[in-house]
């Protein structure tokens, strides 16, 4: 028999430089970013030419003028603490995780929040400043920034979003203001492998903006992300202990998925460390999984099997091809061609020694998924047995 699980079981809660406000965004711009993106215009060319060869042509997404600063000015010489951090993307999967290390650690912690309906409340609960701005409103940003000392950058898109418009446009925005304003770090996510598939839109994009930071001149970090554990919770576990469709792929693709509260903890570590700035970071798990192998996992730990419907790799294909044939599916197609590399004959791992030695991280300290979905599920079956037991013990008839 199926059973669904209770909503707030669905997931285990995890355990000197001185500014001046120079400049603000002006109204965005266009911006062409495939497959000809150049990475050594100006920062603030206010008109790159229009065509350009080299791999990657980068018109900027905003122009910056100090003539039109904000309102809020800081007067020079104001000092800004070296703890001052802006999570951006701070409600995702990652970004929650470094608030929430951020200030474990003694941070001052300013959390950049799309304006929505159910208020970040958790973050300020956690004692963050939570501070509403969206980056596809450039104009919005400079605000957040006042006072800043490191940002930290782990936003992403929405699905029903057009991916340029937060992942290129307002990135490009965020880094130019972050730049005018004297930012001192800024640390930025990326995806592993990004620079070899240019035909995916998502990868080709965070792999311009590796670029476009670098060009920038802000001092930054880039760590390239391979899979996160938290994912597969509402992709395998939960499925399968409601019965219900597992979906997967027939291609042998393996992922190095790493707990986000490792990756928190390791980017706090590499941010102490200035020999690390200017580098470029993957990190990735013990060991990388196919998918047939998390199902098993998962199977063998919730002690019964799963319902999987495989996918050919082939159908995928053919599906992005048939939505490039409608504008209105554009950006269907662009989030499959990042399923289509996920499922097909990669492997989304690194050796980690070298950044275990640089970072000066025992590699025992690392969690594994095995030990991570053991945790999950022990709780979670726990805490449904008790339910259960409660429930038995409240039907009482008259």
């Amino acid at each position: 028999m199926a059973f669904r699980l209770p909503a707030q079981l669905a997931t285990v809660p995890s355990n000197g430089h001185s500014h001046q406000l120079a400049a603000v965004p002006a109204a965005s711009s266009s911006l062409s970013w495939r497959r000809n993106l150049v990475p050594h215009l100006p920062l603030f060319s206010p008109s790159p030419p229009s065509s350009v060869s080299g791999k990657c042509y980068l018109r900027p997404a905003v122009s910056c003028n100090a003539a039109s600063a904000a309102a809020a000015n800081l007067a020079p010489g104001t000092p800004v603490r070296p703890t001052s951090v802006l999570v951006v993307g701070a409600t995702g999967t990652l970004g929650r995780q470094v608030v929430r290390r951020a200030l474990d650690e003694g941070y001052e912690v300013r959390c950049l929040v799309r304006p929505r309906p159910a208020p970040a409340d958790f973050l300020r609960d956690w004692g963050a400043t939570v501070v509403n701005a969206d980056l596809s409103r450039p104009e919005t940003i400079p605000a957040t920034l006042v006072g800043i000392h490191t940002v930290i950058d782990c936003a992403t898109g929405r699905p029903e979003e057009p991916i340029k418009t937060v992942d290129w446009e307002g990135k490009v925005a965020l880094i130019q203001c972050a730049k005018a304003m004297g930012v001192q770090k800024y640390v930025f996510y990326s995806i592993h492998n990004c620079d070899k598939h240019p035909e995916v839109p998502l990868m080709e994009i965070k792999y311009c903006t590796e670029k476009f930071l670098k060009d920038s001149g802000l001092p930054h970090i880039t760590i390239r992300l391979c899979g996160f554990m938290q994912g597969l919770i509402g992709q395998y576990a939960v499925p399968i202990l409601e019965e219900k469709s597992v979906w997967g792929t027939d291609a042998p693709t393996r992922i190095a998925y790493m707990d986000t509260q490792d990756i928190a903890r390791l980017t706090f570590i590499a941010l102490r460390n200035d020999q690390i700035i200017g580098k470029l970071l993957t990190f990735a798990g013990p060991r990388a999984w196919t998918t047939q192998e998390v199902i098993a996992l998962c199977e063998r730990l919730a002690g019964q099997d799963a319902n999987v419907t495989t996918v050919p790799v082939s159908v995928l294909r053919f599906t992005r091809q048939l939505t490039r044939f409608f504008e209105w599916t554009n950006d269907v197609a662009d989030r499959l061609a990042f399923s289509e590399v996920l499922s097909s004959d990669t492997v989304f791992s690194v050796p980690m020694a070298e950044t275990y030695s640089l970072l000066g991280v025992d590699q025992k300290e690392i969690g594994s998924l095995e030990k991570y979905l053991q945790d999950y599920f022990t709780n979670i079956l726990k805490k449904l047995k008790d339910l259960k037991a409660q429930s038995k013990q409240t039907d009482i008839y008259f």
